[in-house]
């Protein structure tokens, strides 16, 4: 299996396309050409693991033999990826190209625009927003458009996605419309028409046991009574043999029609009794109206009667009798069955809230309610989008979110198509194009469709879209054009300022050394893209250098772990015959992406798990935890994931090991992974206690930090445990940073020690009550906090200790505390970064050097750098050092810091903008207010040239 020659002899036309990065790819199929790899395959999937009397194997064979043989003739039957199958993934958001600009220019429009306007300026700020790494950014803004929003349709879309957002459909027990007790996703607030940007924080109508009034006009009169003697009537309605008697006058008073029907020119007025035969409305509906017109009410009606009167109010514009008659029927609406079954009566009576709250009930069942034939056909169709459209509720708001909620479900379905298209004949406002007709052409490409792809990035491109000429280009190598999709990357690096996914594009339309040089300078440019390390990964495979191989793949999953990557150092491992390795590789890809399909998208991930099982060490739970123990100490978070993906195989419905799943994940910023996980330990949850912790640790992970702190308040209520106080704990430490809180803290995470748990989590608990002690100037407590957590194991540990010593003036204590920790957790760069501080210059440049190395994602390296820069009088290399790791993270603290140096060097344009795009990021961030409002008044105070 050492031999790499077996690549020669499986080469296929199957495409080696890895997992885009939050896409689930569940390929079905095996091709149509019936080769080895494909009948093998489907020999695998029949019988993943045979015994030696299946597979009929020579008696002296042993069982490892066997299954080392199984995994050869699976990589000779796939093949290794190779390097002309590689390609970098074309992000689906929008990708300003000057990125900085268009977030000052963001914010300087959010300060100047009207109130009302502001809902529709966060979207454009969740649209930018989302191609950054930081998923808060994200959820914020939604929230701040919901906060702003003013029109009833609106919040029914906001407040369904901020709900979409933190997946509650896939919580067991929770109905789409159970009132979560945020006034700000509250089903019954969003019904209610109004601004009222105040109402953040407040608990929403049905928590405080209100009822929610509907949309119903303030000044509508609901007190007119005018007695219902027989005597008041003076006239009466026929409806075939009935007759309905009514008073004149309360009957005209319903609308300008009835009035002139019954006080006007018409022969109608001067008669006692009017034939109503022919006006769709029954006796007992008239009987209805006849009552409304004195009680104003429709509450003692069913609603068939309530339907009858509906439709008579839309005949003779009974403005006030069609409004309450509309809030009433969207109170009905509850479920998915209520509101198929009211939503065409809303659209063909045109009842806006009718329809409002049938849209409100099919938005927060997505994506379940896309699968639906009526819902799909109503959102999808051009007819449909006509009909929403009439009665107000057809929007790009709507279309943009059913199109995201429809392409994680289903990327490349023809529901996605519909619903973009839809989405970009709603746009009205360049970006909004650029976005829909951006996606449209991502899809397409990923469909295979690509002439159409090309068609819809050229759209993009003609809305002012420039980064869509990438699509452009790889829309014309796929239909053979390749020369055509170089000299489009060439003129655009030469006509913008070139960054590195320019250059990585580049690099796909030519070979040799000029493609190598492309690649090594888009890693120059941005050491983030993961496709670089990728191509020059399999290039050494395919010259048979398997550990330079490994090594290159090693430093892109050092700072940044993905499915794709992981991919690729298990299948080199694999075939080093490391199976070990490999295996912990697989199962921290599936903790990621529990779907992913590996070797081409042909073998689910389950099944090679199950192969690499039988060539390792078998190990019982206690093993386990012994090797989870061992991988914690040495800060591996990748081997801890593996070991936990075993566990959980070993006991699935174990609760306490999915939340440890979803703390590793939250270090490795696998935001989606880690929230997944937490909502299964939600659901595999025994207890009540445990229960109310993991819904109190989503909340505050979607940015509920008062509703956490009460979950964890009811959870120890009902049960003192270590996670419940360890929960409360956390989020009062981020959300009161004073002095008496921080005391309070104290208390709580000594309540926590005393409660049963792990080494594991108790070393965490005593690093964070430590790092509390020293808030309030207690070293001594918190030098012995840190070497408690350090004698069960918990190595992070050093660093809070080096920052004791360091505090007490004992610098080289410090240093060689995270001396320490460097030799334990090898390749961290957070270790380096740290230890950069207890050195002197030189020693601390090399430190930082090599923390950039191990991770580029890290901004204090490149500020520092800044700095002594600045200091060394060489402002021009400050301000350049910055602006290269702005480029592809653009990060607040550096914003900031180019800020005040572009101030310094008097470039007060530069430091405006810079300002202005750090307070996009965070419009509360005191020190770059604070600048911006000396930098503006400088700049007022200049002489005009």
């Amino acid at each position: 299996m050492r031999s790499l020659n077996m690549m020669e002899g499986c080469k296929g036309t199957q495409v080696y396309a890895l997992n885009p990065s939050g896409t689930t790819t569940t390929t079905n199929g095996f091709g149509g050409g019936g080769g080895v790899g494909e009948k093998f395959l489907q020999n695998l999937l029949a019988n993943p693991v045979r015994s030696r009397s299946d597979r009929n194997f020579p008696a002296s064979q042993s069982k490892d033999e066997v299954n080392m043989g199984v995994l050869a003739e699976a990589l000779a039957s796939y093949g290794l990826p190779k390097t002309d199958l590689l390609e970098p993934q074309i992000e689906f958001c929008l990708k300003p190209m000057n990125f900085v600009e268009t977030l000052a220019d963001v914010y300087c429009r959010m300060e100047g625009c009207a109130q009302f306007g502001k809902s529709k300026m966060f979207l454009e700020q969740c649209a930018i927003f989302r191609g950054l790494p930081d998923p808060k950014l994200f959820r914020k803004c939604l929230l701040s458009a919901r906060l702003h929003a003013v029109d009833v349709h609106t919040k029914v879309v906001l407040s369904a996605w901020l709900r979409f957002e933190r997946r509650e459909d896939e919580l067991i027990g929770v109905s789409a419309m159970d009132c979560c007790g945020r006034s700000m996703e509250c089903p019954g607030s969003a019904l209610v028409t109004g601004y009222n940007p105040e109402s953040a924080t407040d608990p929403c109508m049905c928590h405080r046991g209100e009822d929610t009034e509907i949309n119903m006009d303030e000044e509508c009169s609901t007190s007119s009574s005018c007695g219902n003697e027989e005597e008041d009537f003076d006239m009466s309605f026929c409806i075939g043999d009935d007759e309905v008697r009514c008073r004149r006058f309360n009957i005209a008073s319903l609308s300008r029609p009835f009035e002139v029907l019954l006080y006007g020119s018409f022969m109608d007025s001067r008669r006692e009794k009017i034939n109503f035969s022919n006006n769709g409305i029954s006796a007992e509906g008239m009987k209805a109206a006849e009552m409304f017109s004195r009680t104003k009410s429709v509450d003692s009606f069913n609603p068939d009667i309530v339907l009858e009167l509906l439709s008579l109010a839309n005949k003779f514009c009974c403005d006030e009798m069609k409004s309450v008659c509309d809030a009433y029927l969207a109170s009905l609406v509850f479920d998915m069955d209520s509101a198929m079954l009211l939503f065409e009566y809303g659209l063909e009576e045109n009842a806006y809230l009718l329809v409002a709250a049938c849209l409100q009930v099919c938005l927060r069942e997505l994506p379940n309610s896309m699968h639906n034939p009526n819902v799909s056909r109503l959102f999808c169709s051009s007819e449909g989008k006509d009909r929403l459209s009439y009665v107000g509720h057809a929007s790009f708001l709507l279309y943009y979110f059913l199109s995201q909620a429809a392409m994680e479900d289903d990327l490349k379905s023809n529901t996605t198509v519909m619903l973009l298209e839809r989405m970009g004949e709603c746009a009205s406002e360049g970006w909004q194009k650029q976005l829909a007709f951006h996606q449209l052409g991502c899809v397409m490409l990923e469909r295979k469709e690509y002439k159409d792809a090309q068609k819809w990035f050229e759209a993009a491109v003609e809305a002012g879209h420039v980064y869509s000429l990438v699509g452009i280009a790889r829309s014309k190598y796929k239909r053979g054009h390749m020369y055509k999709a170089y000299k489009l990357m060439d003129s655009l690096i030469s006509d913008y300022t070139p960054s590195g996914w320019m250059y990585q594009e580049r690099s796909m339309y030519c070979q040799g050394k000029e493609k190598a040089m492309d690649l090594s300078i888009a890693s120059e440019l941005d050491p983030t893209l993961s496709y670089p390390y990728k191509y020059r990964a399999v290039s050494k495979v395919e010259e048979n250098r398997l550990g330079p191989a490994i090594s290159e793949i090693n430093k892109v999953l050092g700072f940044k772990i993905s499915p794709d990557c992981l991919e690729l150092r298990a299948w080199f491992l694999i075939v080093l015959e490391e199976y070990e390795g490999a295996l912990r590789d697989v199962r921290a890809l599936l903790t990621l992406d529990p779907h992913y399909m590996m070797f081409h998208g042909k073998l689910q991930g389950e099944h090679l798990v199950e192969l690499l099982s039988h060539n390792v060490q078998p190990c019982s739970q206690a093993d386990c935890w012994m090797q989870l123990y061992d991988r914690w100490s040495s800060v591996d978070d990748i081997g801890s994931l593996a070991v936990v993906h075993h566990m959980l195989a070993l006991d699935p419905g174990k609760s306490l090991l999915r939340f440890r799943q979803s703390l590793l994940l939250l270090r490795l910023n696998s935001h989606k992974a880690a929230m997944r996980s937490l909502r299964e330990a939600r659901n595999q949850a025994t207890s009540e206690h445990e229960r109310l912790v993991y819904e109190g640790w989503i909340l505050y992970d979607t940015g509920y930090r008062e509703e956490a702190i009460a979950k964890a308040e009811e959870s120890i209520s009902n049960q003192r445990s270590f996670e419940a106080f360890f929960l409360k704990a956390y989020v009062l430490s981020e959300t009161s940073p004073d002095s008496e809180s921080s005391l309070y803290v104290i208390q709580l995470l000594e309540e926590a020690l005393r409660c049963p748990s792990d080494g594991l989590r108790k070393g965490q608990a005593l690093s964070n009550l430590a790092s509390v002690y020293v808030d309030v100037d207690n070293l001594d407590n918190a030098i012995d906090c840190y070497t408690n957590a350090l004698n069960i194991k918990h190595t992070r540990a050093h660093q809070g200790l080096a920052r004791v010593y360091h505090l007490k003036d004992q610098r080289k204590l410090a240093y060689d505390e995270m001396t320490k920790l460097i030799e334990k957790a090898k390749s961290n760069a957070s270790a380096y970064e740290k230890r950069s501080e207890y050195c002197d210059r030189e020693m601390a440049k090399s430190d930082l050097s090599m923390a950039t190395k191990l991770d580029p994602l890290r901004t204090y390296p490149y500020r520092y750098k800044a700095a002594v820069l600045m200091d060394d009088h060489k402002e021009a290399e400050a301000i350049a050092e910055l602006t290269k790791v702005i480029s592809f993270k653009p990060d607040l603290q550096l914003l900031h810091l180019r800020a005040a140096f572009h101030d310094s060097m008097g470039d007060l344009t530069s430091a405006i903008r810079d300002c202005e795009a750090a307070l996009c990021l965070d419009s509360s961030h005191a020190d770059t207010l604070d600048l911006y409002q000396k930098v503006q008044q400088r700049a007022k105070e200049q002489p005009k040239t």
